[in-house]
């Protein structure tokens, strides 16, 4: 015969059984709520969370990372196919299909940066906020081990940007410009806005211009492997020397900021805004233009940048979604 001790032993081992197995499924439960809700890491007072200078600023080996442009969800029936209610499910397909290309590389990117024009309703439009709320729901889907780095474009602060829509930009997405590290390489994110039309943000234009000559004095010390640029503007499409459009910074400051850039050791800026893959050469900085993820305007296909660095070089190159390599290899 059983004793009630026995009986009693059992059922609080049972209980303890079931108690821990709850526990156990409740934790994996919010561990992934936590990184579905916890996925955009804001950058804040000039920097990036978990790329900081003190734990990567030394070099630790060839490695590589995404870069894409103009999301910009909205602009193919708002700007393409002009339609008077435009919405944005075409640009939401377009980022799915980036997003899942990207989740299926081996080993993972360390990060995936968007170079502006994450959305295209422009600040205090109607269109803003669900813009910004499917921007947000889309990439909760990228893997939580790839960072997004998000850097403005004219679309997310203004054409002619102002103190409040600067604002509405940093409480959404964090910092319009700050400066990380990964593995040994410097990356410094600027708000080309600033360059392309400051009249009535002189202030914060001029506080951008000294922190940007901090981090340059940073760059030429030498201490890093590579010093990279990430902007939305480029400072030109194809030649250093043309002609001022709306797609370029005006080559008055153009030609100052790239001698700046260069005499700094940056050797690459990587850009958006032409919606169409371009680019080329100051000296021996190049300046690399990537084609949207999202509307198209120069024939190519949607798709991002596959960027590796390497000891001694630089290497990138531009994939559509469809050719998107899902094994890369660094060697």
């Amino acid at each position: 015969m059983v004793s009630k001790l026995a009986i009693c032993f059992t059922i609080s081992c049972n209980q303890l059984l079931q108690d821990f197995l709850l526990s156990y499924r409740w934790c994996n439960f919010l561990t992934k709520v936590m990184a579905k809700e916890n996925f955009f890491r804001k950058a804040e007072n000039h920097s990036f969370p978990d790329f900081k200078k003190e734990n990567e600023g030394c070099w630790n080996g060839p490695f590589y990372f995404i870069q894409g442009a103009d999301t910009q969800l909205g602009l193919i029936e708002n700007y393409i196919e002009k339609k008077p209610n435009p919405g944005w499910e075409k640009e939401i397909k377009l980022t799915k299909a980036a997003i899942e290309a990207i989740n299926a590389m081996t080993p993972r990117p360390h990060f995936f940066v968007v170079c502006g024009d994450l959305i295209d309703a422009f600040p205090g439009t109607s269109l803003r906020k669900p813009q910004e709320e499917d921007f947000f729901r889309l990439f909760k889907e990228l893997h939580p081990d790839i960072p997004l780095v998000c850097v403005c474009g004219n679309h997310d602060v203004g054409n002619n940007p102002t103190h409040e829509s600067i604002q509405v930009y940093n409480n959404s997405f964090g910092d319009d410009y700050f400066t990380f590290y990964v593995g040994g390489v410097m990356f410094i994110v600027i708000n080309s806005q600033f360059f392309k039309a400051p009249e009535q943000v002189q202030d914060l234009a001029e506080e951008q211009e000294r922190w940007l000559e901090e981090q340059l004095a940073e760059a030429k010390s030498g201490k890093y492997k590579h010093v990279l640029v990430f902007q939305h503007i480029p400072w030109f499409i194809k030649k250093s020397d043309e002609e001022d459009s709306y797609f370029n910074i005006d080559s008055e400051i153009r030609e100052k900021m790239l001698q700046k850039l260069y005499d700094a050791n940056v050797r690459a800026v990587f850009c958006g805004h032409w919606h169409g893959n371009a680019g080329g050469f100051y000296k021996d900085l190049e300046v690399v233009v990537t084609s949207a993820v999202g509307g198209q305007l120069r024939g190519d296909k949607s798709g991002f940048r596959v960027v590796k660095l390497k000891d001694k070089c630089i290497k990138h190159e531009y994939y559509a979604f469809e050719d998107a390599p899902k094994n890369i290899s660094l060697d």
